[in-house]
């Protein structure tokens, strides 16, 4: 105990840089508990969509041509609201929404949320931790018949 005290003594700034990143963390993760939405990791998203969830592209048109995931449905973040009602038979089936980064998709997700889906997850970290994990996108339009 008197060695943590004559640390704590001896690099004030190491400890007050410690306790805010603890502190932040929790703020961080009673945040995402609040918005009652999940986030999962590409691999756990690899696992849902392969069982049949439903894959929700919430990018601009160019950004989704440049490249989604495969068989996904591309509804932009600022039509969610408007064109929800082309997901309606899914409200009850697992949905997974990404972006570039996972902040949009996170406020999608909690929208979709609020509108009375059950099973909604958000990828963490979005399109770009899907890339840093190797994973395959295909480049084009959304086919005809897709939302």
């Amino acid at each position: 105990m008197n060695r943590l005290f004559e640390y704590t003594t001896n690099h004030p700034f190491l400890v007050a840089a410690a306790a805010i990143l603890f502190v932040l963390a929790i703020v961080i993760e009673v945040r995402h508990r609040a918005r009652g939405t999940s986030v999962i990791s590409p691999a756990q998203a690899v696992l849902l969509a392969n069982s049949g969830a439903v894959v929700v592209d919430v990018r601009s048109a160019a950004e989704y041509e440049a490249g989604h995931i495969i068989d996904a449905r591309h509804i932009p973040a600022a039509e969610l609201a408007s064109r929800a009602d082309s997901l309606k038979k899914y409200k009850d089936k697992p949905i997974l929404v990404y972006c570039d980064n996972g902040f949009v998709s996170a406020k999608a997700a909690h929208t979709l949320k609020q509108m009375g889906f059950t099973k909604v997850v958000s990828l963490r970290g979005g399109l770009v931790s899907w890339r840093q994990e190797n994973l395959p996108l295909v480049k084009g339009r959304a086919k005809k018949g897709k939302a």
